[in-house]
């Protein structure tokens, strides 16, 4: 099985991609850390997609900028973020899963944030 990851969202802009397979209560934890809020709410940004967020916004946080551009891409709702999101995976049981690499690159993208292309290497 390979591995996949959670995408911790800051409102700077900076991000960091972290393992995390969504079975075991050690992931569940590194979103709550992540977030530092006690109230976390999860919203489903598409079948395969979920975002992780402080539900409240009351804790001193900034407008998370790049998490309004990926929800205004998904959802034509408008929806305003506060503080560090934390994306995740859903399984076709609306289980908590890891993303791929390529999903990560991909929220990242829509968030407009460039992110290093990784070139393979060379097999002889």
């Amino acid at each position: 099985m390979s591995a996949t990851f959670a995408l911790v969202l800051r409102p700077d802009a900076s991000f960091k991609i972290v393992e995390f397979s969504g079975n075991s209560p050690t992931d569940i934890s590194t979103i709550y850390s992540e977030i530092d809020s006690p109230n976390i709410a999860v919203m489903d940004l598409s079948p395969k997609i979920s975002v992780w967020l402080d539900d409240d916004g009351n804790n001193g946080s900034e407008l998370n900028r790049p998490a309004i551009a990926i929800h205004a891409a998904t959802i034509l709702v408008s929806h305003e973020y506060y503080g560090t999101t934390v994306y995740t995976g859903t399984d076709p049981k609306n289980r908590t899963t890891g993303l791929t690499l390529d999903n990560c690159a991909a929220l990242l993208e829509l968030a407009g944030i460039d992110t290093p292309t990784v070139p393979h290497p060379r097999t002889a």
